[in-house]
Formats: structure tokens, sequence, C-alpha cells
């Protein structure tokens, strides 16, 4: 299938809906009747993004991109000091529940992990003896039904305590946030607070919304938590601008020592000269 293209204000626009590349793709081997291998790049499906697979290049628009990365790198820093607390983003999770496939959230946030590892490609429930405590999906308008519906039944059946959606009904829409917490029976929609925010149980944080972007609050000081790229990155450039202030008074001081020493030099070669004319002027006196 071929993308659609619209005449708009004298400018070709390609239609996304028809795009079959929309949600992404996955590289599939396949063998011809020679005998011989080539790789297809085959388009994923809305069945695909709710169960990915290892490899699958997924799409995601910048709203998306710029909400996850920042949710994920503020939990990170929050989660730092705790040897067995995990922050994961797309991360794909392999249940303890034949049926029930392998999902890749947004974020998995989880406690109580039994071994730590510098990098996650897929985190076993089964193998660690416990499953995600919240986990946090950020609707991209295309696929929202896999998020507020699909996974929504799914993430029950796995018993994940806390299930937080963060929707966009439209890319350039408003944005919401909605949070609901596992009893046996069905996810029971958090209570928000007057502003709007859900608190998030064991990190101290309230998730919000502030300019048509998600914010974490501190739920102690009620101070809305930075990006921590942004902080790392002002960070960087104040010590960068420290070393430079530091070594252009390296640079002054040791300009400032060599002036004296060539002063020093000179107030000598004075002396020297001055001995030299008072030496010269008494043998003139004293004559032949």
């Amino acid at each position: 299938m071929s993308s659609a293209f619209t005449l708009k204000d004298d400018r070709f626009e390609i239609d996304d809906d028809n795009d079959p590349y929309r949600f992404g793709w996955r590289f599939v081997e396949r063998k011809l009747a020679n005998g011989k291998k080539v790789i297809d790049q085959v388009p994923l499906t809305l069945a695909d993004l709710l169960h990915p697979k290892v490899g699958d290049v997924l799409v995601e628009n910048s709203a998306h991109e710029r909400d996850r990365r920042y949710l994920q790198s503020v939990f990170e820093e929050r989660l730092a000091d705790d040897p067995s607390a995990l922050s994961l983003s797309d991360c794909r999770i392999k249940w303890d529940i034949p049926r029930l496939k392998s999902h890749s959230p947004d974020i998995s946030l989880i406690f109580g992990v039994r071994r730590r590892r510098r990098s996650w490609t897929t985190f076993y429930v089964a193998r660690q003896g416990v499953r995600p405590k919240i986990i946090i999906e950020i609707v991209s308008p295309d696929s929202r039904v896999n998020d507020v519906e699909i996974k929504f039944r799914h993430y029950h059946e796995a018993r994940v305590p806390y299930y937080v959606i963060v929707d966009r009904k439209t890319d350039e829409g408003p944005v919401e946030v909605f949070g609901y917490r596992y009893t046996p029976t069905r996810y029971v929609r958090m209570p928000r607070d007057e502003r709007g925010r859900i608190r998030l149980p064991g990190l101290g944080l309230l998730l919000g919304v502030k300019e048509d972007r998600v914010v974490l609050y501190d739920a102690a000081t009620d101070e809305e938590v930075g990006d921590y790229t942004a902080i790392s990155r002002a960070l960087a450039t104040e010590s960068a601008a420290r070393a430079a202030a530091e070594e252009q008074l390296r640079i002054t001081d040791a300009a400032r020592q060599d002036a004296e020493a060539e002063t020093a030099a000179l107030r000598e070669r004075v002396r020297e000269l001055e001995e030299r004319l008072r030496r010269r002027n008494g043998q003139d006196r004293a004559g032949p």
C-alpha cells in the first residue's frame, strides 16, 4: 500500500492514515525459491503495537517522546538510591500468565527486584518474583484504543496495582491524566486533587498537567520537579563556565607574576646601570 498525497496550499502533504509504516516496522527474513535469503521491511499493525517484539521500530511523535523522556529521567533519579527499584521505559514485560502476551509499556515502575542489571531488554515477572507496581502509558491518538481499552483489560488481568494513562485524543489536543487502582473485579478510578493531579504511590510524587505537558510535583514540597536532562545540561554549562573563569584567573595570575618578574629585572638592570655610572663618575673626578 502506498501513502496517499493531498494538495494543500500548493504543497503535497502525506495522508498519514494511509501510510502503512505510520506505526513502525520490523525486518523479517524470507527465503527465496533459489535458497537465498532476503530481508523484508514489514509495516506494524495496531496488534503489533500491543505486543511488540524485540527489534521492532516504533514510530513516536515528538510530544509522546518528550513526555516519556521527562517522566523516565525524573523516575530514574528518584529511585537511584533504591537498589531494588527500577524505572523502565519501552522495555518488554514478560508476564507470569501463560495466556497473556508480553507488553512494552511507556513507563514501568517496579519495586522489590531480586537482581538488578545494567541493561534490560525484557523483564521476566516469574524470574524476578515481582510485577510492575505502576504502569504509565502515554496515548498516541492513532493507536489510542490499545491504551484506553485493550491494555486496560490486559493490565488488570496481569494484576498491575496501578495503571496511569496520559491521554491525548488528538495530536494537538489537550492532555489529561487518569489513574486506576487494582481491585479483584475491576480497576477503580484514583482520586485527583483540586489541581487535577494524581498521587503516585511509593514515589512521593504527584502527576499533573501544566501548559499542555505532563509535570511531576514533589508531594512534600509541592514544587515542580524539573526536567533532569535540562538540569544536567545547565549544571554542565555552569561547570564549564566556572572552569573557564578559573582558567582565566590562572592565566591572569601567571601574567601578573610574569609582569612582576619583568619589573624586578628592569629594576635590577637600572640599579646595575646606576652603579656603573657612579663608578665611572668617580674615575672621571680622580683624573689621570
